[in-house]
């Protein structure tokens, strides 16, 4: 266990015990249950803040580099299946558990049968009885179409941009798995459970493209794994998958991701999609916290040294998008049979034997493993995450410090007479009066700043995703109108399919390359404008508070002079006030972006224009040979009738952009943004009423409650002085936790 994960479970153990303190002092006769309402509020809260923070690790690389391997490796044990297809579309998380246990989501028969409309748009010999009848796949005669239309494609439909077409993959799989996924389908997102008897049924899901179409979701929890329990794992999509939307779903996780593993392969290098990948993963701001692996099979490389040029000459290359990239070159499936020796296959035993007598490599990658252990676990334990738990930390000791003054106020009252005590009452009390009105005044005034806040970021939020004027928009649109076919792409594809399945081609093409530029260049621009809309009310929210900081060190210390003037010295603090990280705080109000995949609806009204375009222009050739008019090149009509296909594409997919971004600008500013700032008012007001807590306590009804029962005045002095050594005892740790954190900070 790493000193983060001690200092973490330390802080909840304190928590407990505060809490238990809370819990018996309720329980003393004569007290009031409800006198420490706010602070078992603060520790439930503390509690469940730090108990959910979670450190969330994305490996990301491209479709088979080992991806799978890697994280199987890090798990000590076979867990994932390696090798997912190219129509899996969600990303698999890993947490240490009490058991073995898969989680699995499938998508609705809605969410299926979205899929299926989508990619039959402009689908070649494929036409519905109706119109506006949508596809069913669970209709038989539904099925059986799809099926003799997808056995209509030839070999150009099939692939798309020199990568297997996605649409067709899509179809072709949902066919094949029909029958096996129907009974778990419903028409909600159903879960499907596996425990320990059947935890390697989620792998039948995975490894086939037919089962894995039908899921959105999945997540593991391993037991008895090295996995420490604050840490998440991610399995990604690989970043060649050729469906863009993919990369999409990886751009939503590592919005929340604290570290990313890049993996590569040995056999291949940095390649072209990796590159593209990266820049990504930089214009989204986040390539200050990402690990390198070179993911090595022994077998591929003659020699150490041809191993080493490959590393350098791949290090040089992620210089150039990065500078001073961690690099670690390692066996993923040699320290993933290394762990597991005793359950070898003896076909995977042979394999271990012989890479075993490699000497020089198994010494390399076992030192370029203890060297990324090191920095995983550093980056993971690093300066932020240590003031997390130093904020926790602060938060605790303002009710230990709140109760071990209670505690002595309660014990001098009770040693005071009748008139005395009801004297220092009436003081409490007029204090009390004070500080209820400086928290209304504090509540009006914080909530005119938030709204003065929430205008400030609409306007920031409207120049953004202004639909006519924006540089996000223009960039869009400049995009789809540079888009062209030419005559020669167009008379090729004719010759060979015929016109419905040139203008599929054409459609294809079209589509996957805006889906491409989306993922690439839009997303991650809004990416990086939401990180600053974020640091912006980060730094908004510091300033709201600051002068309520010294509003309420004011009143603390004006009531602290008050007691002491009756004899009682109380333990006030001066701290600072800090806000919860942003992170947490999202955590807490469960908000998230909405998701960046960008699905543009289109239309079969396109191929239905695009066929009368066609059948004008023929009508229109016959004329002119009649009339012995020149009518230009014998194919020109296709061409024309096509190209006016493509401009139908455009202007539908232009309407699509601009009804998209309106939606979404929408959906930023009230779903996410106006609730993040609601959200970082709200654990603001909280830090300040914990301030005005921890010294200000209801102490009107000791005296009334103690005057008849003089042993229960006894009983009680005598609770309260074990109390105080108890309480004096967490203060002591707390101090003692905050110098062995301060120590990493």
């Amino acid at each position: 266990m790493n000193l983060y994960s001690i200092l973490k479970e330390e802080l909840l153990h304190l928590n407990r015990d505060v809490m238990g303190l809370l819990d018996d002092a309720g329980k003393i006769p004569g007290f009031s249950e409800n006198s420490f309402a706010n602070w078992e509020k603060t520790c439930r809260d503390i509690h469940r803040q730090i108990s959910e923070e979670i450190l969330r690790v994305a490996v990301v690389g491209a479709i088979k580099s080992g991806k799978s391997t890697f994280v199987n490796s890090l798990l000590n044990g076979d867990y994932l299946k390696r090798g997912a297809g190219i129509v899996t579309s969600f990303v698999t998380k890993i947490r240490k558990g009490k058991r073995l246990h898969a989680k699995l989501f499938l998508k609705s028969w809605d969410e299926i049968n979205s899929d299926l409309q989508q990619a039959l748009v402009l689908f070649p010999s494929f036409k519905w009885p109706s119109e506006n009848k949508a596809i069913d796949i669970r209709r038989n005669n539904d099925r059986e179409e799809l099926k003799r239309a997808l056995d209509s494609l030839n070999v150009e439909h099939l692939f798309t941009s020199d990568a297997r077409n996605v649409n067709s993959v899509l179809l072709d799989s949902y066919l094949n798995g029909y029958q096996r996924v129907r009974d778990m389908v419903t028409d909600e997102t159903n879960v499907i459970e596996y425990g320990p008897e059947h935890f390697d049924k989620h792998m039948d899901f995975v490894g086939d493209d037919s089962m894995a179409v039908f899921l959105k979701d999945m997540y593991l929890e391993i037991h008895g794994s090295s996995l420490e329990s604050n840490i998440e794992i991610a399995d990604c999509q690989g970043s060649d998958s050729p469906n863009p939307l993919h990369l999409a779903m990886i751009q939503d996780y590592l919005l929340h991701t604290h570290l990313i593993v890049y993996v590569i392969s040995s056999r291949t290098g940095l390649r072209r999609a990796d590159i593209r990948f990266l820049n990504m993963i930089r214009k989204m701001g986040i390539m200050d916290n990402i690990i390198f692996v070179v993911n090595c099979d022994f077998s591929e490389h003659d020699s150490l040294d041809g191993l080493s040029e490959l590393v350098e000459k791949t290090t040089e290359q992620i210089e150039l998008i990065g500078p001073d990239p961690e690099v670690y070159t390692l066996s993923a499936l040699y320290n993933l049979f290394a762990s597991q020796k005793d359950e070898l296959s003896e076909k995977d035993l042979r394999r271990l034997n012989n890479w075993e007598k490699e000497k020089d490599f198994v010494a390399f990658s076992d030192r370029q493993t203890g060297a990324f252990n090191a920095s995983f676990h550093k980056k993971l334990t690093n300066e932020k995450y240590f003031l997390l738990l130093k904020n926790h930390l602060e938060r605790m000791d303002v009710v230990a410090s709140g109760f071990k003054n209670w505690v002595d106020v309660s014990r001098n009252l009770l040693a005071q007479d009748t008139n005395s005590a009801a004297e220092i009452i009436q003081k409490v009390k007029q204090h009390q009066e004070s500080i209820s009105q400086m928290k209304s005044v504090m509540k009006s005034t914080l909530d005119g700043a938030v709204g003065k806040l929430k205008k400030d970021l609409r306007k920031d939020v409207d120049r953004f995703f202004d639909l006519r004027d924006s540089d996000l928009i223009h960039r869009i649109n400049n995009y789809i109108q540079s888009y062209n076919i030419t005559y020669e792409q167009s008379g090729d594809q004719f010759k060979k399919t015929g016109f419905s399945n040139s203008l599929y081609y054409a459609f294809q093409e079209f589509k996957q390359g805006l889906d491409t530029f989306m993922t690439e260049n839009i997303n991650p621009d809004i990416i990086r404008f939401v990180k600053e809309i974020e640091k912006k009310t980060e730094e908004q929210m510091i300033l709201i508070g600051k002068p309520y900081d010294g509003l309420i060190q004011e009143a603390l210390t004006e009531y602290n002079n008050t007691m002491q003037n009756y004899g009682l010295s109380l333990n006030v603090k001066r701290q600072p006030l800090d806000l919860p990280d942003i992170s947490s705080i999202k955590n807490r109000a469960g908000l998230s972006l909405p998701p960046a995949g960008t699905t543009l609806h289109y239309s079969k009204k396109i191929q239905s224009e695009a066929i009368m375009r066609l059948g004008f222009y023929k009508v229109v050739g016959f004329i002119r040979k009649v009339f012995k008019r020149p009518g230009g090149e014998k194919d020109r009509e296709n061409f024309v009738a096509i190209k006016d296909g493509v401009k139908r594409m455009k202007r539908e997919t232009e309407k699509s952009i601009i009804s998209h971004f309106k939606d979404y600008r929408e959906n930023i500013k009230f779903q996410y943004v106006f609730k993040l700032v609601d959200a970082e008012a709200d654990a603001l007001y909280e830090s300040l009423l914990d301030h005005f807590q921890a010294y200000v306590t209801d102490l009107s009804n000791i005296v009334e409650n103690f005057e008849d029962h003089k042993e229960d005045r006894v009983d009680a002095s005598a609770i309260l002085v074990e109390m105080e050594a108890k309480s004096q005892n967490i203060q002591e740790r707390i101090v003692e936790t905050r110098t062995r954190i301060s120590q990493e900070l």
